[in-house]
């Protein structure tokens, strides 16, 4: 018998400020796996019971008021590490957490934003995206069911960005950032999303600033990357982007869920 599992990411910008907004999306779209991002919480001030009462296990990785990330599932969750997993000095950010779901192997996270190409943090971006690869390459294997989603901040392509000439000199789409997005393809990801829509501007980020959004003034920098076996699995990419909308006493995130459904 044919299963949909429904795989969704979702930079929430403090789960504090969105914790009712999460509960909301968990009821309506019903993921069986959600990621989470800049929950901005330190792992015993994650709201389990409030997601255990909804049917989801969890495993959050956090640091307090910055970065943090969480998987949510109600399909199972197995052998969770927050943080890289191959055994070196642990990152000094709480940036991504591993777990297995229903046989495929998740991966949240959420890579450095570089704030300037001259800036150490760029470099800092760079080195993560690397030891991301490596540690890839260490647990899991290109013909296995594996999803390493989250926010990535790189605009893939010009087509994910709503002004390329606008960030030439920015990070997000310098060529450095989108060449260690291609040694992640190379190993045997797939950006699964632009499969299913490969000639539209759509984007999962907006700057809260100057209307953007209305505008249309956006970037494509939340990701899910697969490998071959489910990107070739799933029927639906789709970006929430009314969940970007909302009114100031229920203030929505600057990013959109993603999500992906897969048959298996």
């Amino acid at each position: 018998m044919v299963r949909r599992v429904r795989i969704a990411t979702w930079n929430v910008n403090s789960l504090n400020a969105r914790v009712g907004r999460v509960e909301r999306w968990l009821e309506t779209f019903e993921p069986d796996v959600l990621c989470l991002q800049e929950t901005k919480l330190a792992d015993d001030a994650f709201p389990a019971l409030t997601f255990e009462a909804l049917g989801y296990e969890t495993f959050h990785h956090g640091q307090g008021q910055w970065n943090g990330v969480a998987i949510l599932s109600r399909v199972g969750l197995e052998n969770p590490i927050g943080g890289f997993g191959d055994g070196a000095d642990p990152d000094v950010d709480a940036r991504i957490a591993w777990a297995t779901c229903a046989g495929v192997r998740v991966a949240s996270c959420y890579v450095p934003n570089g704030r300037s190409l001259d800036h150490e943090h760029y470099q800092y971006k760079l080195r993560w995206l690397d030891r991301l690869a490596g540690d890839l390459d260490g647990q899991c294997d290109p013909r296995d069911d594996v999803v390493v989603m989250g926010d990535y901040n790189i605009c893939p392509a010009d087509i994910d960005c709503w002004d390329p000439k606008k960030f030439e000199t920015e990070t997000h789409t310098s060529q450095a950032e989108r060449d260690k997005l291609a040694a992640l393809e190379a190993w045997g990801l797939v950006d699964v999303f632009r499969e299913h829509h490969d000639a539209e501007r759509l984007y999962s980020w907006w700057d809260y600033r100057g209307g953007n959004f209305h505008k249309k003034m956006g970037l494509r920098i939340d990701l899910l990357m697969t490998t071959r076996s489910v990107a070739d699995a799933t029927r639906v990419a789709l970006i929430d982007r009314n969940e970007r909308k909302g009114p100031k006493d229920d203030p929505p995130s600057d990013h959109a869920p993603v999500f992906i459904d897969v048959e298996r």
